[in-house]
C-alpha cells in the first residue's frame, strides 16, 4: 500500500558546507518494490504528493530545496503538477532514455520553475542531450572514481550547470571534488560523519559542560549566575536568546539572576544543550555538521514522545543532539561522558545504543541513510507506523528550519 512508505533526506551542500536542500528518499515496503512498476509508480506518487502537499512552505522555510528522483513513467506523470515547482528540483534518474518526446516534457517542466537535475550522471550519446535543459548534474564518485570524476567534470563544464559530487565519504574526498570546482555535495562524510582524533575541548565548550552539569545537580541560582558571568560570549547569547522577539516576553531581562528564574533550569538546560552543539560554528565544525545533530534531537524526541513524557522528553532530546559530539569534539564519545554528568540512561543510549531510549536514536539515525534499510524493522519494534514516522520527521526538519540553525 502507497501509504506505507517511508520517507528519508540527506542534504545537499553548496561550497561553504550549507545546506541549500534534501534529496528526498521513498522507500517502499518490500512487497511494492516487487510489486508491478505501475503500482510502484502509483505509490511512489501518491507518497510524493501527500507529503509534499501536508509539507507546505513551513518544512521548506527559506531558500531550501526538495529533490526527488524521477523515472519514465513519474516524468510523463499529470502528479507533478501538483508540486510547487519553485521548491522542487526532479531527478531524472540514470535509467531515463533522452527521447525527444522526454526532452520536451523535461523543457516544458523546467519552463514552469522546477529545477531539473541529472542522477548518476554518464557522458553517453543518450543522456547528454539532457545537458542542454538540465540546471544540476550528480556524479557519483564511488563509481566513476576520483581520476574519470575530474575528467568528467571538465567534459561537463561546457554546459551551464551546477556539478553535484555524490557519495562523499570522507574528508579527502570532499577535498579533491572542491578543488575540482564542484558546486555541490552530498553523502555519508555530511549524513554520517566519522569519529576522528582526539581535539581539547576549548574554554567555551568546557562552561557549558559545566553550567549542564550545575543544572543536572540543581545548584543554587547564585552559582549559576556566576558561572555565565565568566563567560562574556555565554551570557551575550543568553540574554540575547531570551529578549528575542519569538520568546514573546513582555519585558527585558537584565540580570542573569531573573534570566534563569523567568526560564527555569529545564529550558535553560535545554538552551545550553543547543548551544554546546551550535558553539560549533566558532570551531570549525561544518554546519550541516550542527544542523544533523539539531535535527537529530528534535526527531529522537518526537520519536520517544509517543511513548515517554516529562524530564524522559527532554532526555531524548539530550541523546540526539550529543549523539554527534563525538565527531564535533573529535573525541572517543567515552571521554566526553566523563566530563558530562548524564543520567545513566542517558549514557547507555549515547554508548551503545542500549537502553530506554537507545532504539529512538538507533531509528533516527538510520532514517539519515540514503538506503534506509534499516528502518521498517526499528520502526516495527517501537510501533512506529510509516505515517508518525514521516509526520515526525517533517515536523523536525520544519522546527530546525524555523529555529534557524
Amino acid at each position: 500500500m502507497p501509504d506505507h512508505a517511508f520517507i528519508g533526506r540527506q542534504p545537499v551542500l553548496n561550497r561553504q558546507q550549507q545546506i541549500i536542500g534534501y534529496e528526498l528518499l521513498f522507500r517502499l515496503d518490500q512487497h511494492a518494490i516487487s510489486a508491478e512498476f505501475s503500482s510502484d509508480l502509483q505509490a511512489g506518487t501518491n507518497v510524493l504528493v501527500n507529503t509534499l502537499s501536508n509539507m507546505g512552505t513551513d518544512w521548506l522555510v527559506g531558500n531550501k530545496l526538495a529533490f526527488i528522483n524521477v523515472a519514465h513513467a513519474m516524468l510523463e506523470s499529470n502528479f507533478l503538477e501538483l508540486l510547487h515547482p519553485q521548491r522542487v528540483v526532479l531527478e531524472i534518474v540514470e535509467s531515463v532514455q533522452a527521447t525527444p518526446e522526454l526532452l520536451e516534457r523535461a523543457r516544458e517542466l523546467r519552463g514552469q520553475g522546477f529545477g531539473i537535475a541529472l542522477d548518476d550522471f554518464e557522458f553517453n550519446p543518450q543522456s547528454a542531450p539532457f545537458l542542454e535543459i538540465a540546471n544540476y548534474v550528480k556524479l557519483d564518485i564511488q563509481q566513476h572514481g576520483l581520476d574519470n570524476i575530474a575528467r568528467l567534470s571538465k567534459e561537463i563544464r561546457r554546459y551551464p550547470v551546477m556539478q553535484v559530487a555524490e557519495k562523499v565519504e570522507t574528508k579527502d574526498e570532499f577535498k579533491r571534488c572542491w578543488d575540482l570546482g564542484f558546486d555541490c555535495f552530498q553523502g555519508y562524510y555530511f549524513a554520517h560523519p566519522e569519529t576522528l582524533t582526539a581535539k581539547v575541548i576549548n574554554p567555551a565548550y568546557a562552561n557549558i559542560l559545566n553550567l549542564l552539569n550545575m543544572l543536572r545537580n540543581n545548584a543554587e541560582i547564585k552559582e549559576i549566575e556566576n558561572a555565565l558571568k565568566k563567560d562574556v560570549a555565554l551570557s551575550f547569547k543568553l540574554l540575547r536568546y531570551i529578549n528575542s522577539a519569538g520568546f514573546g516576553l513582555s519585558c527585558e531581562i537584565h540580570s542573569f539572576r531573573h534570566a534563569v528564574t523567568i526560564l527555569g533550569y529545564q529550558k535553560l538546560y535545554r538552551w545550553l544543550t543547543l548551544l554546546l552543539v551550535t558553539a560549533g560554528a566558532e570551531n570549525s565544525t561544518p554546519p550541516a555538521l550542527m544542523k544533523t545533530a539539531v535535527t537529530r534531537g528534535r526527531l529522537v524526541e518526537l520519536f520517544g514522545q509517543h511513548f515517554l513524557e516529562g524530564a524522559d522528553r527532554d532526555n531524548l532530546f539530550v541523546v540526539g543532539v550529543f549523539s554527534l559530539l563525538d565527531v564535533m569534539l573529535e573525541m572517543p564519545m567515552d571521554r566526553i561522558l566523563e566530563n558530562l554528568l548524564l543520567p545513566e540512561p542517558v549514557c547507555d543510549a549515547l554508548l551503545h545504543r542500549t537502553g530506554i531510549y537507545g532504539p529512538f536514536l538507533e531509528l533516527a539515525e538510520a532514517c539519515e541513510d540514503p538506503e534506509m534499510s534499516n528502518v521498517k524493522p526499528l520502526a516495527e519494534r517501537l510501533q512506529i507506523t510509516p505515517d508518525m514516522l514521516n509526520r515526525d520527521h517533517i515536523s523536525a526538519l520544519a522546527w530546525v528550519e524555523e529555529l534557524g540553525v
